[in-house]
């Protein structure tokens, strides 16, 4: 019998689908659920941004392009990254992607070979995981710790580097946890990297998405994208985007040269008209995206306060994302537990922090791109489940 492919074998996904499929069972059946689960703003996409892609589409913009990316957005990506980093990328170190997930797997062809190392946080973005372990290569994992804020440290860092390290992935806003990195901590990742002769993937997805004021620090203003350091960012989160699979990579032009050869063959290109939109999303009126995150900025601290009040739970403020990862130690329960029991006993959707890496282990994860309401309603139904939970410990 004919089998399937030992890399086929090797693809895991996203744990979080499945997870999807067990609530959309449950909403079949009529129940209510309440979906903290997802990373999905549950704001539309500001009209501004879908009305210049229908004209883009109406004008002719549905046709092949370069596997670069349209010139006039490339030069966007390289303004508003002057603006945001303070240097200039020349056009020829950008990528237009479709999405900021692929950039991701791009980058490990392109920088690692099959039974070298990669330096990662844990807990982090599954798909760095899923990526790893279908090219082969082994994840070194940097614990991030609640008493260090679930910042990743340079120390730990340097500490796992061997031999066969190649590559160091920084996500910072960090998925789960909404942790920052300090702009000393990004220096010293950069010199450990510079001194062991390494590339730096910081993933900045979140980059806009930054809480009370805080100014974003990226690794790239240390050599501009031109040697070691490849930046990645997307229009899914901070433009309420996520069903329009749009990103952008800098790095070194012979990187980017390389991801460009890959995006070639297995997508040819992203769609002309989309790429339109990003221009809008970029230079286009910002009202609604700071409004967005302003709403966001409120709804944390809703849920923080109304987690913190719950006995057994606990959880630090996030500086950036739309994500909280609570402490649930306390309940002598695994995250995985607590995450069905809320699902079922609740009806409110939760992430278990493994899903994110075995450091992740005693936490779940909770994303407020809902409604006031619903974050309310949500505290409620989880303040009830838990004093279950309690008294049955008794």
């Amino acid at each position: 019998m004919k089998e399937i492919s030992k890399l086929a074998h090797n693809i895991d996904g996203q744990p979080m689908f499945k997870i999807l499929e067990d609530i959309k069972k449950l909403e079949k059946k009529g129940r209510e659920i309440i979906h903290f689960e997802i990373g999905d703003p549950d704001f539309q996409t500001p009209n501004n941004i879908i009305r210049v892609a229908h004209n883009a589409m109406k004008g002719g913009y549905t046709h092949y392009t370069s596997s670069y990316g349209l010139e006039e957005f490339r030069k966007e990506i390289c303004n508003t990254t002057k603006r945001s980093r303070g240097f200039l990328p020349k056009i020829n170190q950008v990528l237009v992607t479709p999405g900021a997930n692929i950039a991701i797997y791009y980058a490990i062809l392109c920088l690692v070979d099959p039974g070298k190392e990669v330096i990662l946080p844990d807990p982090g973005f599954p798909t760095y995981y899923s990526v790893l372990k279908m090219c082969n290569v082994k994840p070194v994992r940097i614990p991030l710790k609640e008493k260090n804020d679930f910042r990743m440290s340079p120390k730990d860092i340097e500490a796992k580097i061997t031999s066969k390290t190649r590559l160091i992935i920084i996500n910072s806003p960090n998925n789960p946890t909404g942790s920052v990195m300090t702009k000393e901590e990004l220096k010293q990742t950069y010199e450990i990297a510079e001194k062991h002769d390494l590339y730096v993937y910081s993933d900045e997805i979140y980059a806009r998405m930054m809480h009370d004021n805080l100014k974003f620090y990226s690794p790239s203003i240390y050599d501009k994208c031109k040697k070691r350091v490849i930046i990645s960012n997307g229009f899914s989160k901070s433009f309420a985007m996520t069903g329009w699979r749009l990103g952008a990579v800098i790095g070194p032009k012979e990187v980017i040269d390389k991801m460009s050869l890959l995006l070639q063959t297995t997508s040819s290109c992203v769609s002309p008209f989309i790429q339109k939109a990003g221009i809008e999303a970029i230079i286009g009126n910002q009202k609604k995206i700071k409004q967005m995150m302003h709403t966001y900025q409120k709804r944390r601290d809703i849920l923080v306060e109304g987690l913190n009040s719950i006995p057994n739970i606990q959880c630090i403020k996030p500086q950036g994302t739309f994500y909280i990862f609570a402490n649930i130690k306390k309940t002598d329960k695994s995250s995985e537990q607590i995450a069905d029991f809320l699902l079922k006993d609740a009806g409110v959707a939760v992430l278990p922090g493994t899903n994110f890496g075995k450091h992740g282990e005693g936490y779940i994860r909770l994303c407020y791109a809902t409604n006031l309401e619903n974050i309310k309603k949500g505290i409620d139904r989880i303040k009830k489940s838990m004093r279950k939970i309690n008294e049955k410990r008794k």
